[in-house]
């Protein structure tokens, strides 16, 4: 699905729930991937303890899983890596991390564009690399290129079923009128 089919999924269960759900920032996703720890990976720096832990090229056949059959990361996140890329909020930004430097609090890098926007934990079919906890994707337009729909389908990536993603629930709930605002700027960007 598309990144605004995830944001529109985040709206619903907010007005559903009554409690505000959204996707995780880069930073905020690369937190809770990490773990506490400072590693190439959650569980350190070996490639080959990764079957353990994710979902890619060396043990996936080619598809995805369902969650939870492999191990969690310490904080009990099960396919932090791997199975299929997350989306996040953030702009892609070659250079994310001096960006946000400054912005301990907020490090969002708001979108103004649909693309590229990023993902971050790799999919099924990445070789280990693209699994690292700081690795990012780029989205791509191409990724909606068999759509036969005219308009193209905001809600579905057709050439990208390695896409899924992973919400959150702030401690600090923002009012109706926040929220609102937020779910509103996201969903209207060009």
């Amino acid at each position: 699905m598309t990144q605004i089919a995830a944001q529109s999924y985040c709206k619903w269960l907010s007005a559903k729930t009554g409690r505000y759900y959204r996707l995780p920032t880069e930073a905020e996703w690369e937190y809770a991937c990490r773990a506490g720890s400072s590693s190439a990976y959650p569980f350190g720096n070996e490639e080959g303890s990764l079957r353990k832990f994710a979902w890619y090229s060396g043990n996936s056949e080619g598809k995805y899983h369902a969650v939870k059959q492999l191990l969690p990361n310490a904080w009990g996140l099960y396919d932090m890596l791997g199975n299929v890329a997350e989306w996040t909020l953030d702009q892609y930004q070659d250079n994310y991390f001096e960006q946000i430097r400054n912005k301990p609090a907020n490090p969002l890098l708001q979108p103004v564009t649909k693309f590229p926007v990023t993902l971050k934990g790799g999919s099924f079919h990445d070789e280990a690399g693209a699994l690292r906890s700081a690795a990012r994707l780029a989205s791509d337009r191409k990724w909606n290129a068999r759509d036969p729909q005219i308009p193209k389908s905001k809600w579905w990536n057709t050439d990208a079923p390695f896409i899924g993603f992973r919400i959150i629930r702030p401690v600090r709930q923002p009012d109706a009128v926040e929220a609102d605002r937020f779910f509103t700027q996201f969903l209207t960007i060009k």
